[in-house]
């Protein structure tokens, strides 16, 4: 009679379970958050990343209540940073900084990528898309895109180009526009974009590929030349400067960034730090500082978010494949 009781009972309570489960969870959710959130940026500080998320920290603290960190985790082009998202407790207090490079690139360009980027991230919110640069140290004897290129092909193997990791979104434009143009080069790879530009400025390395927002302040104060925007058409901010697309047709490279978290976040947390992430990039000092360094500033919902990394996953994939990438 008890072992029935006991069944009856524990049944009960497993119905009860599920009748209330979506209850529980949101309620759980509404008293998120009860302690500090960290954004995991997997790029070394100066990255543009990086000073996205330090931008939008304090917006979302004052909102949330709660500290908002941002802890630098850089290595592997960014791979080491979202390892540390996804091994993370799915509870919206470990969130990460995610891009084209590291989310839709990588996972084609790299054997070791520790995680799946399909599978093992829940898409929190797209913040910004914006194109790459190309720039160059000031006393080369090439000013231009198309100058270079005619300086690559002049000395083969000669030409030396910094990005932040090899088969990283940088180096994979890189690698686009050296097979559309017919030249060779000899790839340096860096951590971060700080570390490059320094080089850049310095003449240790000739030319570099990065996000704009990095190195515009560096263009700005003619530290180093802009040699061309990689979309196909030219910038508003260098209406004088060729776009990449001008000088090499067809070619065009783009990115973007937003913020990710671990695979099975629930839903309601990931809203609401959708909406402040959304709200605090649209505050005017943020976007005027995103909008001056060449970018422009995208709210859009969790789902929208998931879509273009499923596109651009596809999209990079076969560009790898097209252009004879071995991953590495």
């Amino acid at each position: 009679m008890r072992a029935k009781t006991a069944t009856i009972l524990l049944a009960a309570a497993v119905v009860l379970c599920v009748a209330l489960g979506g209850r529980l969870d949101g309620a759980w959710a509404q008293a998120y958050p009860t302690k500090a959130i960290k954004i995991i940026v997997p790029f070394p500080p100066g990255n543009t990343m990086d000073i996205m998320s330090r931008l939008i920290a304090p917006k979302m603290q004052e909102r949330l209540g709660q500290p908002v960190i941002v802890e630098n985790r850089p290595g592997a082009s960014g791979m080491l940073g979202l390892d540390v998202v996804v091994k993370s407790p799915p509870d919206g207090y470990t969130i990460g900084a995610g891009q084209g490079g590291n989310l839709c690139v990588l996972p084609h360009t790299s054997k070791n990528v520790p995680y799946n980027a399909l599978k093992d991230f829940t898409p929190i919110a797209i913040s910004t898309t914006n194109y790459l640069v190309l720039i160059g140290n000031k006393d080369q004897p090439f000013k231009t895109l198309r100058e270079m290129i005619a300086f690559a092909k002049a000395n083969p193997g000669k030409l030396t180009m910094a990005s932040n990791g090899e088969g990283g979104f940088p180096h994979l434009a890189f690698e686009h526009l050296r097979l559309m143009a017919g030249f060779t080069y000899n790839y340096i790879p860096y951590k971060g974009s700080a570390q490059f530009i320094t080089d850049v400025i310095g003449g240790q390395v000739q030319v570099a590929m990065d996000g704009v927002m990095a190195p515009t302040p560096h263009i700005k104060a003619g530290r180093v030349t802009l040699l061309a925007p990689t979309g196909k058409t030219r910038s508003p901010f260098w209406p004088d400067i060729p776009a990449a697309g001008e000088t090499v047709p067809g070619y065009e490279s783009g990115g973007w960034f937003g913020f990710v978290a671990p695979a099975g976040t629930p839903k309601e947390i990931v809203a609401r730090l959708n909406g402040e992430i959304n709200r605090a990039m649209k505050s005017p000092d943020v976007a005027e500082k995103m909008v001056a360094g060449g970018m422009a500033v995208v709210a859009e919902s969790p789902q929208y978010f998931e879509e273009v990394i499923k596109n651009d996953y596809a999209k990079y994939g076969k560009l790898v494949r097209d252009i004879g990438f071995k991953p590495q």
